[in-house]
C-alpha cells in the first residue's frame, strides 16, 4: 500500500495559522493524507506574542520548530533570514520526507519554503495566490510563489484568472474560496463571552474601533507618523474606545509599535496577540475596523463589518461594499470613521464579497487527496 501523502504546512504568522485552521483539520481527517507542521517566523518571537505557545496549547503536533533570525527588522536582515531559513527548510523537508509543501499568501516565510521545496523537486501547493497588493514587494513575492507552485488554491474568481494569465495550466488552479471564512460566524467568540471578563469587559458593543495597521515602508519614522494620523483621525471622529493590535514583523513595524506605545493613553486596549475566536468576535461586534489588514477586506466582508482601509497596502485586492478607502489624512480618516460608525451601529446587511461560501478547507483537502504526484504535476511548462 502506498504511504499517505505527507502534507507539510509551513506557518510563520498568527494570522496565517488562524485562517488555515479549518484546512489543517480537514487534511488531518482526510483519508490518504498525513499532516506535518513546521513553525517559524513571527510565531517564535516574544514581541509578536510568541504564538507557538498558542499552537501547542491547542494541541497541534509540531514536527519542527525552525529558527527565524529577524535581526533588526530591516529589509537586509529580512533577506538574510529568508536565505538562512531556505537552507534549513530544504534539509527539513528531506528529513520529514514531505510530499507536498503547503504555503499561504505572500510572506517571506512562505517564499523561503516554496523556493526550498520547488528546487528540491517537491510539490508546492499555494493558498491565496493571484491576490493583489499593487506596488508592494508582497505582490512580487506572491506571484513568485505562484511560479514556483504546482497547485494553486485561489480565494476568488479574479485571483484564479490572474494566475491563468501568469501562464499557469488551468488544471492546476482550484478556486476554493478563502479558508479564513470557513465557519467564521460559528467560531467567533460570542459577545457575552468577550464582555464577561477582562480585558474587554469595559467595551460597549458596536461603539468601539478595532485597529490593525501593518507597515508599508521600511522607514520607521514614516510608519510612526502614519500610525499617529490614524489615532488623530479616531480622536477627531469622537471614537472613545479602541482595541489596537500590534503589527506584523514586516520592515518598518517598529515605527507603528513605537506610536502605539508612546500614545498608549489614546485608546482602550493594546494587544500583542489575540486568539482567532476573540479576534473574529471583536471584528463582529465593533462599530468599525480601521487600518490596512487583509482581514478587513476578507473576514470583515463576510461579517458585514464596516471597514476604513487606509493607504495602498490593499490596493487592487477585490473587496465588498463594507470597505471605504482613504489616504493617510487625519480629516478624511475621521470623516470615513464617523460614517462607518453610524453604519456599524445600525446594520450588518452588506455582506457582499468575492471570497467563496466557506468550505475552502474541505475542498483543499479533497483536492490534495486526489492529485497524482507525477512528472506531469512536477514538470511545469509556461502555457502562454
Amino acid at each position: 500500500m502506498p504511504h499517505p501523502k505527507r502534507i507539510c504546512f509551513v506557518t510563520g504568522t498568527r494570522a496565517e495559522f488562524g485562517l488555515m485552521r479549518s484546512t489543517l483539520r480537514a487534511i488531518g481527517k482526510q483519508p490518504g493524507l498525513h499532516l506535518q507542521l513546521i513553525v517559524t517566523g513571527m510565531h517564535l518571537h516574544k514581541r509578536h506574542g510568541r504564538t507557538i505557545d498558542v499552537i501547542r496549547e491547542e494541541g497541534w503536533p509540531i514536527d519542527v520548530v525552525l529558527p527565524w533570525r529577524a535581526g533588526d527588522g530591516s529589509p537586509t536582515a529580512q533577506a538574510r533570514a529568508t536565505g538562512t531559513a531556505m537552507a534549513a527548510m530544504s534539509k527539513t523537508f528531506e528529513s520529514l520526507r514531505s510530499d507536498v509543501v503547503l504555503v499561504v499568501g505572500d510572506r517571506v516565510e512562505a517564499f523561503a519554503a516554496a523556493s526550498a521545496a520547488a528546487i528540491g523537486q517537491r510539490v508546492v501547493a499555494h493558498v491565496h495566490g493571484g491576490d493583489r497588493a499593487e506596488g508592494q514587494v508582497d505582490d512580487s513575492i506572491r506571484h513568485a510563489i505562484t511560479k514556483l507552485a504546482h497547485i494553486h488554491f485561489t480565494a476568488s474568481p479574479g485571483s484564479a484568472k490572474r494566475i491563468g494569465r501568469l501562464g499557469e495550466d488551468n488544471w492546476r488552479i482550484h478556486n476554493v474560496g478563502a479558508p479564513g471564512l470557513d465557519g467564521i460566524t460559528r467560531d467567533a467568540a460570542p459577545w457575552s463571552v468577550l464582555h464577561a471578563a477582562p480585558p474587554f469587559n469595559d467595551l460597549a458593543r458596536r461603539r468601539f474601533a478595532l485597529v490593525l495597521l501593518h507597515p508599508v515602508t521600511s522607514d520607521i519614522a514614516i510608519e510612526e507618523h502614519r500610525a499617529g494620523l490614524l489615532l488623530d483621525g479616531l480622536r477627531e471622529a469622537g471614537v472613545e474606545q479602541a482595541v489596537v493590535l500590534m503589527p506584523n514583523s514586516d520592515p518598518g513595524h517598529i515605527g507603528i509599535s513605537l506610536c502605539w506605545l508612546r500614545r498608549r493613553q489614546a485608546f482602550s486596549h493594546l494587544v500583542s496577540n489575540l486568539p482567532r475566536p476573540e479576534f473574529i468576535g471583536l471584528m463582529r461586534n465593533c462599530a468599525v475596523m480601521v487600518g490596512n489588514s487583509s482581514a478587513g477586506i476578507i473576514e470583515a466582508g463576510a461579517l458585514g463589518t464596516p471597514v476604513v482601509n487606509i493607504g495602498d497596502r490593499q490596493a487592487g485586492r477585490e473587496r465588498g461594499g463594507n470597505v471605504v478607502d482613504v489616504p493617510y489624512d487625519r480629516l478624511r480618516i475621521a470623516r470615513a470613521v464617523r460614517a462607518a460608525v453610524r453604519k456599524g451601529r445600525s446594520t450588518r446587511a452588506d455582506k457582499t464579497h468575492p471570497y467563496g461560501g466557506g468550505n475552502a478547507g474541505q475542498r483543499i483537502a479533497e483536492a490534495l487527496a486526489r492529485v497524482a504526484i507525477d512528472q506531469r504535476l512536477i514538470r511545469k511548462l509556461i502555457t502562454y
